[in-house]
């Protein structure tokens, strides 16, 4: 295997690292404005609070990771949805402000202005990383220097909607599972009832997404039907949504996270098998399509990178792991809380 394959595996590995953990805390925000109390609210943003900064440190090390792995990719990506991501960035900027200021007084105007802020930032962000994964998936125009010559219209289209509506309904789930998790009492049971709706919600639109998928992406198909241990993939990868309903009809509330989390693994290992060597499809002319070996850096820099990659990735894992294990358990309320 060289190079280039593991920097593929490794960017994907931290974006996939992102999607499972700052997913759940977007999933909380989205769910946000069901609660019913103050007390509520602020057990929601407690029950995030320790842990949903560290959550988005992964997604600026999959994009610093593939800044230095891919930086063709990088600049056609950036500057192709220079747009998308910027209003992706003022909306994690505006919900951390939100977290962070909601608290500091108790004006009932300034928290709903907050609260208002902290979900429609939640539901946003989600909404505009599947709009990009959908783009990618459907492919974009690019010249034969690899630059983007579509504009943003071209960027919005049924398919990415579609996509990026699931990734909204698939955060969704995935934060109301954790919300029941770390709460208790009323706003426990008030969770449970949202898991039920949001596993509707997300299961409805995985079945189209897949449906429309074969439809608006042939060239995502043909390479499904070329690699058969894709299907495999898939066919796990429904196995395991459906397991999620199952526990939660038996109660099993962390073992259904975990599901929720193998999901999200196996779509993201769907998505790499469908584009590996692709990075990002050319749509119409797929010869100036950026590969894994005509957008990578050196060999000599990314043997570099691995060599830091195998100390600062080890390191990572451990804060991560130790976080989450320091403020397990059911959330409650102190002088200290939001």
């Amino acid at each position: 295997m060289d190079y280039n394959t593991i920097w593929f595996i490794l960017v994907g590995v931290l974006f996939t690292g992102y999607a499972m953990l700052d997913g759940f805390d977007l999933g909380v925000g989205a769910l946000h404005l069901f609660t019913k109390t103050d007390t509520q609210r602020r057990l929601m943003l407690n029950s995030i609070g320790p842990v949903w900064d560290g959550n988005e440190v992964w997604l600026v090390t999959g994009g610093g990771a593939l800044f230095a792995a891919f930086p063709h990719v990088y600049a056609t990506v950036f500057s192709g949805f220079y747009l998308p991501f910027m209003l992706l960035l003022f909306s994690l900027i505006f919900r951390a402000v939100a977290i962070e200021f909601r608290s500091k007084t108790h004006f009932l105007w300034w928290r709903k202005m907050w609260d208002i802020a902290f979900s429609f930032g939640s539901i946003f962000s989600s909404f505009l990383i599947g709009v990009t994964i959908g783009n990618i998936l459907y492919g974009i125009s690019l010249n034969e220097h690899f630059e983007f010559t579509d504009t943003i219209w071209h960027q919005i289209h049924p398919y990415s909607l579609f996509v990026g509506v699931t990734t909204v309904a698939l955060f969704m789930m995935h934060g109301a599972i954790y919300t029941v998790m770390k709460t208790e009492g009323e706003l426990q049971e008030l969770a449970k009832g949202w898991v039920k709706q949001t596993i509707t919600f997300f299961i409805s639109c995985y079945i189209i997404f897949n449906v429309l998928t074969l439809w608006f992406v042939p060239h995502v198909s043909e390479i499904l039907q070329d690699r058969p241990y894709t299907l495999v993939v898939l066919v796990v990868n429904v196995l395991v949504v459906l397991n999620i309903p199952r526990e939660i009809q038996r109660e099993q509330y962390f073992r259904a996270f975990l599901s929720s989390c193998t999901a999200m693994a196996l779509l993201m290992l769907l998505f790499g098998l469908s584009m590996y060597p692709n990075m990002v499809f050319s749509y119409p002319e797929f010869e100036n399509s950026l590969t894994i070996y005509n957008a990578a850096s050196t060999d000599k820099t990314l043997g570099i990178m691995f060599i830091i990659a195998c100390i600062g990735v080890p390191i990572v894992l451990a804060y991560t792991v130790s976080i989450y294990w320091i403020f397990r358990g059911k959330v409650r309320l102190t002088e200290e809380s939001y």
